[in-house]
């Protein structure tokens, strides 16, 4: 099997969203420059991510959206019917280029992963795009188009697992329904974008598991073993989409969770050996910080490398050289290392009933794909 591949782009770099939106700090750049300085990614290990043409882009999001989205970012003008210049999703000078570099960066992993092997796009994970609007920070939502693009190349299993502290809802919009694309989403409960309910099946494709503010390492043991692994096992897919936003550990913004880095690494760990094919992206994360060492403990752990208990010092210096808006400072700890303290907790009875209600429901998928498939048995 080829080795793992890292997607990047030098559209990342000084590319922001504004002076005080939450993406205005770098994160791609982090990674790569993290991952770079660390000796973990050769020259045959990184891949340019394309921009994707307008065309590519058709087969979830509406032309007279696409053409909207190229138009503001000549003129710098809002269009508001179509979501664009609002406080979510601002108009700025890369607004068509930047997501569509991400969702090319995505078709080139589909791609990559074709005949078997591990494509990383840590630009990806735009899981909120809508066909007709932009959404949730995300103009063009990547990972439908990757997931589409795995299907048109003849795969008929994909499961997506999205860790990410938000609700998929452009993902669920876009594979409502489907007996060929599972989903499955880890996210915060009672939170924007309020979609994703424990009840809401997504016409059967989706499991949703909303989890409670303060969800532990722990917790997401439990959810991970007990919930995730099964309904990908049973689901038998070609490939998984691993969906790695890093907006759920302790230290980010935009969410209440409490985890640390040491849960995407497990997620990508268990993960690997249950398909062919592997396809990991990045997502939300507005710490610099945080997402730049969740992200890096996510390349190390597909490309077999030992995450350092201390940073060496040109690497070391890359965090320090990170600066944020807001009036908070990282710890010390967060400066000379990638990998978080465990942080382990007891688990709620929100999290318990969680895995109660949906454990079967996925004794029962199992039985339906067995049904449905004419290749098992």
């Amino acid at each position: 099997m080829s080795d793992p591949v890292f997607i990047g782009a030098r559209i990342y770099r000084g590319s922001s969203y504004g002076a005080h939106h939450p993406l205005s700090i770098p994160r791609v750049p982090t990674v790569t420059d993290l991952c770079r300085t660390l000796g973990w990614l050769p020259t045959d290990r990184y891949r340019t991510s394309p921009c994707a043409k307008p065309g590519a882009l058709y087969g979830f999001h509406s032309k007279d959206y696409i053409t909207a989205l190229q138009r503001s970012e000549v003129t710098q003008n809002t269009d508001l019917a179509y979501g664009l210049g609002t406080l979510s999703n601002p108009v700025f000078p890369e607004m068509y280029r930047r997501p569509a570099t991400a969702a090319g960066g995505g078709l080139l992993a589909a791609e990559l992963v074709r005949t078997g092997g591990v494509a990383y796009n840590p630009g990806g994970g735009t899981h909120h795009g809508l066909p007709d609007r932009a959404n949730g920070f995300c103009y063009i939502n990547e990972p439908v188009l990757t997931i589409q693009r795995l299907l048109q190349m003849g795969l008929t299993r994909i499961a997506y697992v999205d860790i990410d502290a938000h609700h998929c809802d452009g993902v669920a919009v876009a594979f409502h329904g489907s007996r060929q694309v599972r989903m499955i989403s880890v996210h915060e409960d009672k939170r924007w974008p309020f979609t994703g309910a424990l009840e809401d099946n997504a016409g059967g494709a989706a499991l949703n598991i909303p989890v409670p503010r303060g969800f532990n390492d722990t917790e997401f043991d439990l959810i991970l073993n007990d919930l995730i692994l099964p309904a990908v096992d049973a689901h038998a897919p070609d490939a998984i989409y691993l969906q790695c936003g890093a907006d759920a550990v302790t230290e980010d913004p935009l969410s209440r969770l409490t985890l640390s880095n040491r849960c995407h690494i497990r997620a990508v760990w268990a993960l690997r050996p249950l398909a062919s094919r592997l396809i990991v992206s990045g997502g939300g994360g507005y710490n610099p910080w945080s997402v730049g060492r969740a992200w890096a403990c996510v390349w190390a752990t597909l490309a077999g490398q030992e995450i350092p208990d201390r940073l060496p010092h040109d690497a070391e210096q890359i965090l320090r050289g990170l600066r944020w808006t807001r009036r908070a400072h990282p710890t010390e700890q967060m400066l000379t290392t990638l990998l978080d303290p465990a942080r382990p907790g007891p688990i709620s009875d929100h999290v318990r009933s969680v895995v109660d209600a949906l454990q079967p429901r996925i004794r029962g998928l199992g039985q339906g794909q067995a049904q449905h498939d004419p290749t098992v048995g």
